[in-house]
């Protein structure tokens, strides 16, 4: 049997039609504007033509065309072309390419709804790569982004991105990579170094961005570093090192490659912004990124005071200082305001500002014995102290007696056997001589001898002992007097009280400075420490603060000797329960205090059972399961995130009555059910964490 031929299609044909014969049919299904605006798309096709036909069907009466077509498929290039023909660019007759569809199979609806639902979408790698193309050809990224009406940035982005691997690009093209992985990997233009971290990555549930992004700058500077922006990204490239940019955050999400680079670039500015200092006139100058904390203990501080001002400026001062004065007074027992008085007044305040507020320098001969630090601040701005005097350098003051280099007077005794019975007062050596021994008598008065001395001070001590004790506001100053010595003048031995305090620096600790509380104190310390004279009239000056004073400046000298380190070479059982005991009557509260666990300060430097642990205690075990899968770099991070607000603190930072509590929570956890510790304290993970744990498929990210 002879098969049957198969049925061949016509296709509609192409006719160009004067455009006043068509016009736009109602029965267009796209009834909402979405994309490219009719005046753009005018714009295109007045520069490049119109490059896709109109779909027409001739319009009938009786059953014969009319010579006119009805327009459904193609309304907003219709429109366009009539937007051309209003603004006089085209002929209203201009020959128009149409396909004409005569065929009673379909409807118009039926038309206009195909040509927009069967279309595909251009896959944002063709884009890319299209935008490449051009530029290649010529074309500017300005002109690229006004043609195709996105913004200059966006065509970057994604110029950018065809400079991935291409084995990445192709993973992209199969859906196997999403484009918000694809753009961290454009932060790097190593190639090879982006294949690694994929390969790393791949398969595994670490592939979110954060991941992939913290693999690809392990060994960088984030622009943000202090380091980085005290050199500054234009100096830093142009020593040819370079900036590996976030298309996902161009503001803040760049990061220095050259970590060597640019280390040597903080250093060499410093050198040359330390020489400038120290031709101001200083005696030492040192500079480093940055100091322990303490670094300046055993150095004396002095401050800058206000320039003095000349003879001319004292009598200017003077004249409108009595003017001041007179006009105020006048004012004064003015009944009426009186805006020109009010306004002269004004004027006067502001000039005697300026000599109030003249600049602060120091003497020369304090630069000629003392020295600055330079290092960066956090804001990677050049930090400044000055005004630090070593112990070497202090000015040796003169004594009637002889001194070694040390301050300790030179023991000139005989070398007899009267020297065996020396003892020493106030840290000085006195000769034990007796009394009864025979010495040749000189002409004049001899001094009393030494033992007799002795003895008549010991008297003297022990009855203004007991006079002290009797006076408890004398006794305070007196303890004040001798700390506040030892706090801000160390070497000066100017107090007949021998009390002594320790205040351990812990300059060991790492970023220990950069804490608010290491902030605060030291400005606490520095205020105190501008106010405070040469060390002979400190008696004088402690006498004369009122009681407020007085008892601040005892609490910060008697804070700085307070220590609460646990050292498992120096056990201190007694002095440990006495800081908490002493916290507990403060009321004291690390959280209060703001400490919260992060990946710096704790999470990162203990192990991955410790940060499991602390997430356990603090938000449940539902949230200590959602990361015990996690490596540790991952889950430091997310530990941080759920600590957030918990009050969790480790066992170091607790108070007795923490740990009492801990205990009780522990005890009492057994018995929550599943249901109450989700619902309790348990804190939502992240989408791609989520995610992770769902496996929850994701659909490919869009290309804006």
């Amino acid at each position: 049997m002879a098969k049957s031929a198969i049925q061949k299609i016509t296709l509609n044909q192409a006719e160009n039609i004067p455009f006043d014969k068509l016009f736009l049919s109602q029965r267009n299904v796209r009834r909402i504007k979405n994309g490219v605006s009719v005046e753009d798309l005018a714009d295109d096709i007045a520069r490049r033509g119109l490059l896709q036909s109109l779909n027409v069907r001739p319009e009938l009466k009786d059953g014969e065309e009319t010579g006119r077509y009805e327009v459904p498929a193609g309304g907003r290039r219709f429109s366009a072309l009539q937007l051309l023909v209003k603004r006089k660019e085209m002929a209203k007759t201009a020959s128009t390419p149409c396909i004409v569809n005569r065929s009673a199979v379909t409807s118009m609806e039926d038309d206009s709804l195909a040509e927009n639902v069967h279309r595909e979408n251009l896959h944002p790698l063709d884009q890319f790569r299209a935008f490449k193309a051009l530029r290649d050809q010529g074309l500017g990224v300005e002109e690229i982004a006004a043609r195709y009406l996105v913004s200059v940035n966006t065509v970057n982005h994604r110029l950018k991105l065809t400079e991935v691997s291409p084995e990445l690009l192709a993973l992209y093209e199969k859906g196997e990579i999403k484009l918000e992985q694809l753009n961290v990997f454009a932060i790097s233009p190593d190639h090879k170094r982006q294949e690694q971290v994929w390969k790393r990555v791949a398969g595994t549930n670490m592939e979110d961005a954060y991941y992939i992004r913290r693999l690809l700058t392990e060994t960088t500077v984030r622009s943000d570093d202090r380091r980085a922006v005290y050199v500054g990204a234009e100096a830093y490239e142009a020593a040819g090192g370079v900036v590996l940019r976030d298309l996902v955050e161009p503001d803040h999400g760049s990061w220095f490659q050259d970590a060597a680079l640019l280390e040597q670039l903080v250093f060499d500015k410093l050198k040359v912004d330390a020489e400038a200092v120290r031709a101001d006139g200083w005696k030492w100058v040192e500079a480093a990124l940055s100091f322990s904390y303490g670094h300046t203990s055993g150095m004396r501080r002095v401050y800058a005071e206000p320039a003095e001002m000349t003879d001319e400026e004292i009598a200017r001062y003077d004249a409108v200082k009595a003017e001041y004065d007179a006009l105020d007074a006048e004012y004064a027992e003015m009944e009426d305001a009186d805006e020109a008085i009010e306004d002269k007044l004004e004027q006067l305040s502001a000039e005697l500002s300026v000599f109030d507020d003249r600049p602060s320098v120091y003497p020369p001969a304090l630069k000629a014995i003392a020295g600055a630090f330079i290092t960066l601040a956090a804001n990677g701005k050049l930090q400044v102290d000055a005004g630090f005097v070593r112990p070497e350098d202090e000015p040796q003051v003169e004594s009637d007696n002889a001194e070694d280099a040390d301050g300790e007077e030179i023991d000139e005794r005989h070398e007899d056997d009267d020297d065996a019975g020396s003892v020493v007062v106030n840290g000085r050596p006195v000769n034990g001589a007796s009394e009864t021994a025979e010495e040749a008598e000189d002409e004049g008065i001899k001094p009393l001898p030494e033992r007799l001395v002795f003895d008549l001070t010991a008297q003297k001590t022990l009855a203004l002992r007991n006079v002290l004790a009797g006076d408890v506001d004398i006794a305070f100053v007196a303890v004040l007097h001798a700390l506040v010595l030892q706090v801000f003048y160390r070497f000066a031995k100017d107090s007949c009280l021998e009390l002594t305090l320790v205040s351990n620096n812990f300059g060991q600790v790492q970023g220990l400075a950069e804490t608010p509380w290491a902030k605060e104190i030291a400005e606490r310390h520095e205020a105190w420490d501008r106010d405070m004279p040469d060390s002979p009239d400190l008696w004088n000056f402690l006498l004369g603060l009122d009681e407020a004073s007085r008892k601040a400046l005892f609490a910060h000298c008697a804070s700085l000797s307070l220590n609460a380190v646990v050292e498992p070479w120096n056990k201190r059982p007694g002095a440990l329960a006495h800081a908490d005991a002493l916290a507990a009557t403060l009321g004291f509260d690390m959280v209060e205090a703001g400490w919260s666990p992060t990946v710096d300060n704790y999470l990162g430097r203990v192990t991955k059972a410790r940060i499991v642990q602390a997430v356990r205690e603090a938000r449940g075990e539902d949230s200590a399961q959602l990361i015990e899968h996690m490596k540790k770099d991952i889950m430091a991070r997310e530990a941080a995130r759920l600590l957030v607000d918990s009050g969790w603190l480790p066992e170091p930072l607790r108070l007795e009555v923490d740990d009492i509590a801990a205990e009780a929570v522990d005890a009492s956890s057994g018995d929550m059910s599943d249901e109450a510790a989700l619902a309790g304290d348990s804190a939502e993970l992240p989408a791609f964490l989520a995610e992770s744990v769902d496996d929850q498929p994701e659909s490919l990210a869009a290309a804006e």
